[in-house]
């Protein structure tokens, strides 16, 4: 895929799971990357394992300070001149029953999930549209479509996503500027061990599903194509399930929401 050449690449929440995966997979097609999360060893220990450090620069980013994310934004188009690709990939997962949690969880969801995101596209936005150019590439989820148990901030923060950017293309596709939804199912990432429930506390439990889901390395894969064919929506994931559940639900929506409804805590 040499269409990533020397293409400036900037990466939320790179510092592990899907966001890392995607680091050396975009390094290794010879990209110059922009890497950003809170956490400056792990960004540094990612950047030493690409397959051109040198090529690599580290933007410490913290999603929930909004009034940074300007500032944020200047310096990663600084990096390197200018921004071809943005990856939004930064957040946190949720489960917890919608009576039991708290409108400060819903929030916090909220705010990280999406307000951050859409930040960060209006920052960069006038810079994509002076060259005319760029590509917004977000990390939605399966849940950006469908809705289960247990997920109710999430899932709502994901939605959000899909109508903000549908949008987003439509406006700016004639300053021929691209946006691509990935919808991914189970990946094998930490997700479940950091996702916030009814309190805040973190689950701190793996979950079955994800431990059985497509490697990291697998899915930057399909995304890395999904790029390429300017894709403007694909699933990430194995074939199963959650693929054949978006399927589903898009002809018989009745059908999912009741099996949805089966998973619900007795």
């Amino acid at each position: 895929m040499n269409s990533f050449l020397n293409k400036v690449i900037w990466i939320t929440g790179a510092s592990s799971g899907i966001g890392e995966a995607l680091a050396y997979a975009f390094s290794a097609e010879g990209a110059l990357l922009i890497l950003s999360s809170r956490r400056i060893e792990e960004l540094e220990r990612v950047k030493k394992a690409c397959a051109h450090p040198e090529q690599t620069k580290i933007i410490l980013l913290d999603l929930l300070e909004s009034s940074l994310l300007e500032i944020r934004t200047e310096q990663a188009i600084a990096a390197f001149g200018h921004i071809d690709i943005m990856v939004h990939n930064g957040g946190i997962s949720q489960r917890s029953l919608v009576m039991e949690t708290s409108m400060e969880i819903q929030r916090q969801v909220m705010e990280l999930d999406y307000f951050s995101y859409i930040a960060l596209t209006n920052h960069l936005l006038p810079h994509f549209a002076a060259r005319r150019s760029g590509h917004f590439v977000v990390v939605s989820s399966v849940m950006g479509k469908l809705g289960t148990p247990m997920r109710s901030a999430y899932a709502a923060a994901k939605h959000a996503l899909h109508g903000f950017f549908d949008c987003l293309r439509a406006e700016v596709s004639a300053l021929h500027i691209k946006v691509t939804l990935l919808t991914p199912g189970y990946i094998r990432t930490n997700i479940s061990l950091n996702a916030l429930t009814k309190d805040g506390t973190k689950l701190g439990a793996p979950s079955a599903n994800i431990e059985k889901g497509l490697a990291p390395e697998l899915a930057a894969r399909q995304i890395l194509k999904a790029i390429s064919k300017h894709k403007y929506e694909s699933y990430i994931g194995k074939f199963g399930t959650e693929s054949m559940a978006l399927w589903i639900n898009r002809f018989f929506p009745g059908f999912v929401i009741r099996q949805a409804s089966k998973f619900a805590p007795k």
